[in-house]
């Protein structure tokens, strides 16, 4: 029986990463996206090959769409290489944040958000959906913000929402093919993203625990080993589902 291939895209750190070993573990081969810090990248793959898998990371800046063709044809040549034409899994999962309220928020601020969040992942999966096997599985990362309102949130939220909508419409279109598309949207966690603020801010930590029902913020492996356990076979009848994973976060 031949190995599952994953693409994760911003799969050299944080939840990524964590998603990325998780499947590793799991006996799937891993494909992922880095921006632009190549020693972390570098750490992935000696991780995931000391798991006894395949790995390779390449650079991308998924809100950069003119890069697609060529990181597709680099994944073409990589699956190749590896005796395989198609892929099995797709998580996109790369993002960046913004902290900025309403009011102030520029319209470059809210281009480069949603340039990462939805048009790159729309535009990445629709280049990538020749590779994706018939049967395959796609998990796009959205938000707990998506679902609670916070101030100085609101280009990242409405981002994450049009990922959830964009997701529906992927489960609806690719079923014909057998391909299933669900959200999975983390609550608060413990990671540099968004400069750390959650796992280095004693003050937003203790505030993510006092409205979170399990009274504490999340960390990385509450999240890798949920979105791989959703990608496997287990889950085959899951579809077109928003699954928030954040420990009863503003019940």
């Amino acid at each position: 029986m031949t190995n599952k291939i994953a693409i994760v895209t911003g799969g050299s750190r944080g939840l990524g990463r964590n998603t990325a070993v998780n499947l590793a573990r799991r006996g799937v081969d891993i494909l992922f996206t880095y921006r632009a810090n190549q020693k972390e990248a570098e750490s992935l793959t000696r991780e995931l090959e000391a798991l006894g898998r395949k790995a390779a990371g390449f650079r991308l800046d998924t809100g950069d769409t003119r890069a697609f063709d060529g990181f597709v044809a680099e994944i073409r040549n990589t699956l190749q290489s590896w005796g395989r034409d198609r892929f099995d899994y797709l998580v996109n999962n790369a993002g960046n944040s913004l902290h900025a309220g309403f009011s102030e928020t520029t319209e470059a601020q809210f281009d480069e958000i949603f340039n990462v969040h939805v048009k790159g992942a729309y535009f990445l999966t629709q280049k990538l959906l020749p590779l994706i096997n018939d049967g395959g599985r796609i998990v796009n990362i959205s938000s707990g913000l998506a679902r609670v309102s916070l101030p100085g949130s609101s280009a990242y939220g409405a981002a994450k929402g049009a990922v959830e909508v964009l997701t529906r419409y992927l489960a609806k279109e690719l079923g014909p093919r057998g391909i299933t598309a669900n959200t999975v949207a983390p609550g608060a966690i413990q990671t540099d993203f968004s400069g750390g603020m959650v796992r280095d801010n004693p003050e937003v930590n203790k505030m993510v625990a006092g409205f979170t029902a399990l009274g504490r913020a999340g960390v990385p492996d509450d999240v890798g080993p949920m979105i791989a356990a959703l990608l496997s076979d287990e889950n085959r009848w899951v579809n077109g589902q928003r699954i928030e994973v954040a420990g009863g976060m503003a019940l």
